[in-house]
């Protein structure tokens, strides 16, 4: 059997490196996902801000809650967004901006790994914050499930960071 030709293994080279690009269309859907939670972030302000004013009962707490819960899950879009088409598309070429972050272009896939999992980690902290907030509402097995599926990311997160570390010392070897 005859091996393939130089230019057809160039060829096919060329269109899996182009294939990257297929992930263009997944970043530009979390940015559309962004805008979807500035709305019920901007619904969520504007309800607590009526409710501060009497205009009906509304629970400060809970939707300041849900506030920072809804800022946390866009930072995190935004570091997937930034850090998944740098490493896997195509750098951005926005020169040395002042907005630029100073992260930006240095977030390896372990970095990636390592913040997707803090932000699941801070967010599952507020939901578990809002549950005891409102836990006459819920029942001591709701909450035990709240507690331990929050522990599950808390631990995923710690084995996460042990297997990095342990991958670091193993390459300085």
């Amino acid at each position: 059997m005859k091996p393939p030709s130089r230019s057809f293994e160039r060829t096919m080279e060329s269109a899996i490196f182009a294939s990257r690009w297929i992930l263009a269309p997944f970043f530009i859907g979390l940015i559309v996902a962004m805008l979807v939670l500035l709305v019920k972030f901007g619904k969520e302000l504007i309800s607590l801000l009526m409710g501060v004013l009497g205009l009906y009962e509304h629970d400060a707490i809970i939707s300041i809650l849900t506030l920072v819960d809804t800022a946390l899950i866009a930072v995190l879009l935004l570091i997937i967004v930034f850090s998944g088409y740098e490493n896997f598309v195509s750098k951005l070429s926005i020169g040395d901006h002042e907005d630029r972050p100073g992260w930006m272009g240095k977030v390896s896939f372990s970095d990636l790994k390592m913040k997707l999992i803090g932000a699941i980690v801070a967010i599952s902290a507020v939901e578990l914050l809002k549950a005891f907030l409102v836990s006459t509402t819920l029942t001591g097995e709701q909450i035990g499930w709240k507690i331990a599926i929050h522990l599950t990311f808390v631990i995923s997160g710690l084995l996460f960071a042990a297997s990095d570390w342990i991958s670091d010392n193993r390459k300085s070897l």
